[in-house]
């Protein structure tokens, strides 16, 4: 008897511990546990960035920045709040929000700065493509392959734009719209194959360039005539031919000179020089003393020589390690390339574009006339229609609700399908 009431004294002691230390425990809202993404609104715009938030871990990833999966130094949950500190090369940061409304309400503290971010639940993409290897300089690049709905099928390889622009059409500047993607998917149910990539440096072929200085124009011609020389050895494919976007536009038509691509499909492409299609952008945005500068380093790169001393202001630009890149890219002019491409040519152009004008596709149609010329209303740069006011267009950018224009996707079909 003695004995059990020993027991029960142990019992309801251990009891008493428990219920202190529930009472002293801090609760956490299991909502907060899973992936988040959104984008930090810094002063030089918007840096899209994610988070894996686990119990007693977690990691940030930053894509435009090539970084993955970082590991927190440490995160703390008090009831719908969350803390988190990382330090990143001696760099402190610190991201402290609220869950609200199914959202993370949050700021993004760094250097002494402290910028708004809003995260939201991560949507997984559904894998609607196959991943091919094709042998490149320095390694294999990975590409994505759509297959038709029926085969043997026409394939068409898509060439994505400048800078951090990856397969999808989404860049880590300006956001996700996914407009190359659902072009690829689109064009894949129409029964043309589509077959698009990540550049060197970037996404799943990051690990092809390592340093920014040894990236030339060139590299990314040559990795696009690798490509079209594999589609056009295989049999599975009737015909092979090149859309090009924007800066992939030049890529597409240089690519094309190349090999034995039945088209070339321009959109968006400039039929201007680098040099004066960049130099029009600029006027609006510098002041006078900068713009002469602009001019005066181009003006250097073009001639083959590089710039030591760079404005502050301009190292967004053309900073050191990027100018080897731009000296590569300087010595094309579109539109006189354009006129030794022997495959069916169309250019297509929207009229609400705010990155490559109506002029442009002209001068393309100068260089080879007897290209098809579209020119589709209201289209801006991501392909989608928008409207004319800077806010409302840039907005798509960043909106992969939104569909491409309709006039967009038949007028591609029709040209690989018909030649017209």
């Amino acid at each position: 008897m003695k004995k059990l009431l020993w027991l029960c004294c142990i019992w309801l002691l251990l009891g008493a511990c428990t219920q202190k230390e529930t009472k002293g425990e801090v609760h956490m809202n299991e909502q907060f546990l899973g992936k988040w993404e959104g984008t930090i609104e810094t002063p030089n715009g918007p840096l899209p960035m994610m988070v894996e938030l686990q119990k007693d871990s977690g990691t940030l990833s930053v894509p435009a920045q090539g970084l993955a999966n970082f590991p927190f130094q440490r995160v703390d949950y008090i009831d719908d709040q969350v803390n988190i500190s990382i330090q990143i090369n001696g760099a402190a940061i610190a991201i402290k929000g609220k869950l609200k409304n199914d959202q993370i309400e949050a700021t993004f503290q760094q250097n002494g700065g402290i910028f708004p971010l809003v995260l939201t639940a991560y949507q997984e993409q559904p894998i609607t493509y196959e991943t091919v290897r094709i042998p490149v300089q320095n390694g294999d690049l990975t590409v994505a392959l759509h297959k038709a709905s029926t085969a043997p099928s026409p394939v068409a390889l898509i060439i994505a734009g400048s800078g951090p622009t990856d397969k999808d059409g989404n860049s880590a500047l300006a956001g996700k719209n996914n407009s190359l993607k659902m072009l690829a998917e689109g064009l894949a149910e129409k029964g043309i194959a589509t077959v698009r990539y990540d550049k060197r440096g970037l996404g799943d072929n990051q690990a092809l360039l390592t340093k920014e200085e040894d990236s030339t124009f060139d590299q990314y011609v040559d990795d696009a005539v690798q490509i079209l020389q594999t589609l056009l050895a295989d049999q599975a494919y009737t015909s092979v031919h090149i859309i090009g976007h924007s800066e992939g536009s030049l890529i597409g038509l240089l690519a094309a000179q190349k090999t034995d691509a039945a088209s070339f499909i321009s959109i968006a492409g400039a039929g201007r020089p680098l040099d004066e299609v960049l130099m029009e952008q600029l006027q609006g945005q510098l002041a006078p003393n900068l713009v002469n500068e602009a001019t005066d380093i181009l003006a250097t790169l073009k001639q083959g020589e590089q710039v030591k001393t760079i404005s502050p202001e301009l190292q967004a630009i053309f900073r050191p390690s990027v100018q080897p890149f731009l000296i590569s890219l300087l010595k094309y002019h579109p539109a006189a390339e354009l006129a030794k491409v022997k495959s069916h040519v169309l250019l297509i152009q929207g009229t609400n574009d705010l990155q490559v004008k109506e002029a442009d596709a002209a001068a393309l149609k100068e260089g080879k006339q007897e290209a098809q010329l579209l020119y589709m209303e209201g289209m801006n740069h991501v392909l989608k229609a928008a409207p004319t006011n800077r806010a409302g267009n840039l907005a798509t950018y960043a909106d992969p609700s939104r569909p491409l224009h309709e006039e967009l996707l038949p007028a591609v079909q029709q040209f690989i399908l018909n030649g017209k």
